[in-house]
């Protein structure tokens, strides 16, 4: 899965450019990353910053703002990208949707990160504004898929991109190959690197990871873990990622569904032994889905990193 990816055409060294997402992937070590949403009202905002505050204090690797459905949040997800590119010492990911977007506000978002130092973009087309699973509408004069708004990005400067990717496939797909299909047409047309939706079974993963191989693409995949800490997060889970919830996980979690602190723990249980086994078989690092909420993803985090990540290993008691 390191290494320099097979699928992408453009890129420079590391030594030629800043710090970029590609580059932490190919320099060996797993890394570990935090995923936050533009909150709507200014409590939210007060509590996603105290938030940010306790993650930076972790070292991750990088954190990322996500744009909202429909592209709903973009300028939000502007300027909490841009502040924490400037008065933070993380490396943030800027989320960029499709939707609703023409070329030409395209590239004016594209320079607004560069223009304050943000060079990592995650691409994704995103979905239709008010009913996720409405009928997609292009812009017109936007772009069709998240390959164009790759090629968008990469061409306007010296950016490390990111695309979505589906373990169990995207809804809208109509069958496992054909998303597969997609991803790597995605991949080729420049992305360095990849993050999956929510998953909660470690072989699902596995699977999409052997059939891009299989296809002739190493681009690394970083899977998004998101811990089940209520029992409604099954039901939000299934919603959110299209998937459905594991049949022998979900009935572990029913035996304990009248106990919230017995969910939260098996929840956190539960995550800390699929990121365990992910990294074992080789996952190039693991996002955390915070919503927003910092206590179960670091405990998650220092758990498994303490092992892993030697700055952290060195500076336990």
């Amino acid at each position: 899965m390191l290494g320099s990816p097979t699928c992408t055409g453009k890129g420079r060294s590391a030594a030629a450019r800043p710090r970029r997402i590609h580059d932490l992937l190919t320099a060996g070590e797993p890394t570990f990353s935090f995923e936050f949403f533009p909150p709507k009202t200014e409590e939210g905002q007060r509590k996603l910053w105290r938030v940010i505050r306790e993650i930076e204090a972790l070292q991750p690797s990088f954190v990322s703002v996500t744009y909202g459905a429909g592209g709903g949040t973009r300028d939000r997800t502007v300027e909490i990208t841009e502040r924490i590119a400037t008065d933070t010492t993380l490396l943030p990911v800027a989320h960029m949707t499709a939707v609703n977007h023409s070329i030409r506000e395209l590239r004016h978002l594209i320079g607004r990160f560069a223009g304050v130092g943000v060079g990592d973009i995650l691409a994704v087309r995103g979905d239709p504004p008010g009913d996720p699973m409405g009928e997609w509408v292009k812009h017109p004069e936007g772009v069709e898929y998240a390959e164009e708004l790759v090629r968008l990005i990469k061409e306007s400067g010296d950016f490390s991109v990111g695309v979505a990717a589906f373990p169990y496939k995207h809804p809208r797909s109509p069958d496992i190959e054909s998303d597969t299909e997609y991803f790597v047409r995605k991949c080729r047309a420049g992305a360095d690197y990849a993050i999956t939706q929510m998953f909660f079974d470690a072989d699902d993963y596995l699977r999409l990871r052997d059939r891009v191989a299989a296809k002739g693409c190493d681009v690394p995949i970083i899977p998004e873990i998101m811990p089940v800490v209520k029992y409604s997060t099954i039901a939000m889970s299934e919603q959110l990622s299209g998937a459905p919830f594991p049949r022998h996980l979900a009935a572990e979690f029913e035996k304990v569904a009248d106990d919230p602190k017995a969910v939260r723990q098996l929840g956190i249980e539960q995550a800390q032994r699929m990121c365990e086994r992910l990294l074992d078989e080789g996952a190039p690092g693991i996002h955390f889905i915070t919503f927003n909420q910092s206590t179960a993803t670091r405990e998650i985090y220092q758990q498994i990193a303490a092992d892993r990540v030697p700055a952290m290993a060195a500076a336990r008691p």
